[in-house]
């Protein structure tokens, strides 16, 4: 049994060594090795510190007890009944009083280190320049020392009360301290009753010390309307805090006073009567102001305490400068209304990258092991001259896509190692399929975006490790892209970027063999000298490991600079201790109905914080993983506290050019945290936040199914708000009253989110937030309303809800479902004007959405075409007065557009065209079923035509099969279809 005991710790320590010596590794692979030094240094000078100080007093407390212990046990039959304790406990007693200690030492230790974060902004504690309004005292104070101090009290209240249990058993056993002593006798020894009354002085002293603490704690409390102090806090709370610290050092000078008086009843009645006045002044007291002073009166005494937190909370959460602005909607559509907004319309994003990924997966996916995030990203680009809102997706690897007879070591990790290219479509164009049209497509890509390294070793689906690098000599031997054209087989390629951590030598690859628990990485012929370890290649995790401190954002996006896919990730710095802030919750603010259906989203994570700045832009290289911080808010007391812990690890913000300050953006976990709070916190007035009569929330997404919806997700618009020359690249959100059945529309927050300008600089207008107040006395309809009117047959024009209807029931079928897109709101035409793009997807395995109508709304009137620009013409009799830009789409492409399909790679064109049979052949079977004869037609013509361009783009010819019907056709001969109704 020892011999086990002994193989499983050296294991264990051998394990324990690998991994941290590969985490060194990776550190330096990276050009962090300070990060990982810094933090483990700081937690093991706590663990040592902090359990050696532990371990020091509560051995004190046991030689001392033992040490002073009566020579001579009493007689007394208590004492008797002890006897074999004692004499079971002298044989082992050294090691009892060494391991006890050590022991408690090293939970202590562990709790300790911990708190390294605490330490370190303790250390480096920087001003805010900010007062707290109660007790004068710089902002800085809560957020860097008052945590530290509490941690100190919390440690020593354990430590001295570790101690004083030890002290207490250790005199028990050794008759020092007695439960039963006889008449006239005393019950604890002269030695026993110093120790034990110092140690409980020592307690009362911390307590005394936690009581003051305590005061400054207030500031964070959490009540119904507000965090922070109240009336009752400032009047009632405040006062008995500071006396029970008084109370608690009396009593602490009581228990000393036992070392002359020699006895116990006075520090006792000291003992009882600090708990008797901690309930009465902590609790009794307090609720009878509540109840007798404040409630009759509150509105009146709250005022000062709610305009505290009103200004706090606005500063705390960087919304000081928020620009409202009163806006009378217009709820008549007129024509020629959107004339005055003719820059605004072309802007229109018609194409949801929450909608449209299963559609990039058919048309740009080329392989099973090629993948594309579930929500793409939006972001601008200038196509030939012209910035365009953009949908952007990376072409990853998908491993799950190989075949499962594929599936091996080897291949996993060294043949299949990195995705390829990225993909970008016009945010306003779709074809008159329905489809997108891309501007950045195909392997090797063309198109707008320029020549870039196309690589993907790090994205957000490269969840597992590869091993990169050949041998000087031997062929490539990494999957690149699959041949085209006629060329038969895959084209390979071998990494040569400097990401990654070189294991070339058997002692590297044994220490991740062991790391990863895979004996293939030792034995493999597939490593050799030149090879190279990829692992943490997530965006997130890259950064989150370089930079524990920060918060990061649950979207990271990719950005095309300077030949190069960068992964973009916002990180945060937060505290929950800004006096008199508003406190949030992070996870359940920054969830949403699209956090919840994409897997590549996710929260910024779970905690209440009443502060935050988007203090960091991080990159992630997606070829070698290079992993850069760059200072994005210069003012943060918290960012300069972090900088100083890890100096050199954040670069300054001159340090972003400019290609990649014109993909900057702002992030919208800050725009959600923001809007949550604005949803209370645009009341500005004391009074009126009292009653919270106009008080907001989120807008629920009318989209998703079920009672009990999630808030609607915010989106990236090019909109001109009143007051703006010109659109701008702006962040989006709506609201609706609280606590009301009513769906109206009551507010819309929008923030300037475009980082970047013509000379490569932040913008002066970055982070601008606007808010549009409507007024009280009119009813504008909010997106659930409007979802309503979609779904429902009583719209103003009976004929048009009828035909909509009809067309979303002919489509929600066994064959074919609907799915709604993006609700927009734009603030145009002096009104509110809302899009929902709709698709329609065949109930297929390979079938894709397809974008078939775009439904608009103007007040209370609704329209809907096949094309944007055919809706808002509709909707505004006739002439809307401005050009979307997507009527033309059924044109000729224009420059940077979408290729004709001949000139397609030819496995894209096969893909494309077995998806439109399969589409086209739902919806005839479904026309059928309905008895529509002309709608019926058409999806044979379409069929024919998909057939044809399926057996065009197959080698020497081909057959096609729809649900087994079989089509042949020699290349160059038109197809036809045989199927009868």
């Amino acid at each position: 049994m020892p011999t086990v005991l002994i193989l499983l710790g050296l294991l264990s320590v051998v394990g324990y060594a690998a991994t941290l010596w590969t985490e060194f590794l990776w550190y330096d692979s990276v050009g962090y090795r300070t990060v990982l030094t810094t933090r483990l240094l700081t937690q093991v000078a706590l663990f040592l510190g902090a359990g050696a100080i532990t371990a020091l007093i509560v051995w004190s407390g046991l030689w001392l007890a033992w040490r002073h212990r009566p020579v001579y046990a009493p007689s007394t039959p208590e004492q008797a009944a002890l006897d074999r304790y004692r004499s079971a406990l002298d044989p082992v007693r050294k090691l009892v009083f060494v391991a006890v200690p050590l022991v408690l030492g090293g939970f202590t230790g562990t709790a300790a280190a911990s708190q390294w974060q605490n330490i370190l902004l303790f250390l480096h504690r920087e001003p805010f320049g900010v007062e707290d309004p109660e007790f004068g005292l710089d902002v800085g104070f809560f957020v860097f020392s008052l945590p530290f101090w509490q941690m100190v009290v919390s440690y020593s209240t354990l430590v001295l009360g570790l101690s004083l249990v030890g002290a207490l058993v250790t005199h028990y056993i050794y008759g020092g301290l007695q439960l039963q002593a006889g008449p006239g006798r005393p019950r604890t020894t002269t030695a026993a009753r110093i120790h034990l009354a110092v140690l409980l002085a020592l307690l009362l002293v911390v307590r005394a010390g936690g009581y003051w603490i305590e005061r400054f704690t207030l500031s964070m409390n959490e009540h119904a309307r507000i965090t922070g102090m109240t009336y009752t806090d400032v009047n009632a709370v405040l006062p008995t805090r500071s006396i029970l610290a008084v109370a608690s050092l009396l009593a602490a000078a009581f228990f000393l006073s036992t070392i002359w008086t020699k006895a116990w009843r006075l520090p006792l009645i000291s003992l009882a009567g600090l708990l008797v006045v901690s309930l009465l002044l902590g609790g009794v007291y307090p609720s009878l102001v509540q109840s007798l002073q404040v409630r009759p009166s509150e509105a009146q005494l709250e005022v000062p305490y709610i305009e505290r937190a009103i200004d706090s909370t606005l500063a705390a959460y960087d919304l000081e400068g928020l620009e409202k602005i009163d806006f009378d909607a217009e709820t008549e559509a007129e024509p020629g209304q959107l004339r005055a907004d003719a820059d605004t319309i072309p802007g229109i994003r018609i194409v949801d990258p929450s909608v449209v990924s299963p559609t990039f997966r058919q048309l740009q996916g080329v392989r099973n092991y090629y993948q594309f995030a579930d929500a793409l990203d939006v972001g601008s680009y200038e196509v030939d001259g012209e910035t365009v809102d953009t949908v952007i997706a990376v072409r990853e690897l998908n491993l799950d896509g190989i075949s499962a007879g594929q599936r091996n070591w080897v291949n996993d990790h060294t043949v299949y190692t990195h995705g390829f290219g990225v993909v970008a479509a016009y945010g306003n164009r779709r074809s008159t399929e329905g489809e997108p049209l891309f501007f950045e497509r195909n392997i090797p890509p063309v198109g707008g975006l320029g020549d870039y390294e196309p690589r993907i070793y790090f994205g957000e689906a490269s969840t597992s490790y590869s091993i990169v690098g050949a041998a000087e000599g031997e062929g490539p031997r990494e999957l690149d892209y699959p041949a085209s054209g006629q060329e038969t087989g895959e084209v390979r390629n071998t990494y040569d970027g400097s990401g990654g951590v070189e294991i070339g030598s058997i002692v590297r690859r044994a220490a991740y063999a062991i790391k990863y628990r895979q004996i293939e990485i030792m034995l493999s012929d597939s490593l050799n000298e030149n090879s190279r370890m990829l692992d943490h290649r997530e965006p997130r995790e890259r950064v989150e490991r370089v930079a524990p401190w920060l918060r990061l954002d649950g979207n990271p996006y990719p950005a095309v600079v300077d030949g190069r896919v960068q992964w973009v990730v916002d990180g945060y710095t937060v505290s929950n201790r800004y006096p008199y802030s508003q406190m949030e919750e992070l996870g359940a603010v920054t969830a949403d109905s699209r956090v919840a259906q994409a897997e590549n989203i996710t929260t910024i994570g779970a905690g209440q914080v009443n502060y935050i700045r988007n203090s960091v832009k991080a990159t992630v290289d997606a070829y070698d993983g290079t992993v850069r911080l760059y200072t994005w808010d210069e003012e943060d007391p918290l960012l300069k506290a972090w900088s100083s812990a890890f100096d050199g690890t954040v670069l300054p913000m001159s340090q972003i050019d400019g290609d990649l300050m014109d993909h900057l953006r702002y992030p919208e976990d800050l725009f959600k945290v923001q809007r949550s709070v604005l949803s209370r916190y645009h009341v500005q007035d004391a009074g009126s936040f009292f009653t919270g009569q106009d008080f907001w929330t989120v807008s629920e997404d009318p989209s998703v199914p079920g009672e009990t919806k999630p808030d609607m997700p915010p989106h990236y618009l090019s909109v001109a708000l009143p007051g703006q020359d010109e659109p701008t690249f702006s962040l989006t959100t709506t609201y609706i009253p609280a606590g009301s059945q009513r769906q109206n529309l009551t507010g819309y927050l929008a923030v300037d989110a475009d980082a970047g300008s013509q000379a490569g600089e932040r913008r002066d207008d970055f982070g601008q937030l606007r808010m549009l107040v409507l007024p009280r006395d009119t009813t504008v309809r909010g997106p659930g309303q409007f979802q309503n009117d979609i779904n429902s047959s009583d719209a103003n024009s009976q004929a048009f809800a009828q035909t909509l209807s009809q067309f979303i029931n002919l489509n929600s079928s066994d064959d074919s479902r609907v799915d709604y897109g993006n609700l927009l709101t734009l603030p145009v035409g002096g009104g509110l004007l809302y899009v929902e793009p709709i698709y329609v997807q065949a109930r297929s395995a390979s079938a894709y959405p397809l974008q078939r109508v775009v439904v608009v709304a103007f007040g209370n009137d609704l329209a809907w075409s096949d094309t944007l620009d055919g809706a808002l013409d509709e909707l505004f009799g006739g002439d809307s007065g401005a050009t979307a830009g997507d009527a033309g789409a059924s044109g000729a492409p224009e420059d940077g557009a979408e290729e004709p399909e001949a000139e397609l790679d030819p496995d894209m064109a096969l893909a494309r065209a077995v998806a439109d049979i399969e589409q086209a052949y739902a919806e005839g079977q479904e026309a059928l079923e309905a008895g529509d004869w002309e709608a019926y037609g058409q999806a044979q013509e379409r069929l024919q035509d998909a057939i044809a361009r399926a057996v065009q783009a197959s080698p020497e010819g081909g057959s096609v099969s729809v649900d087994g019907a079989e089509q042949t056709q020699a290349p160059g001969d038109e197809a036809e279809v045989t199927a009868e109704p």
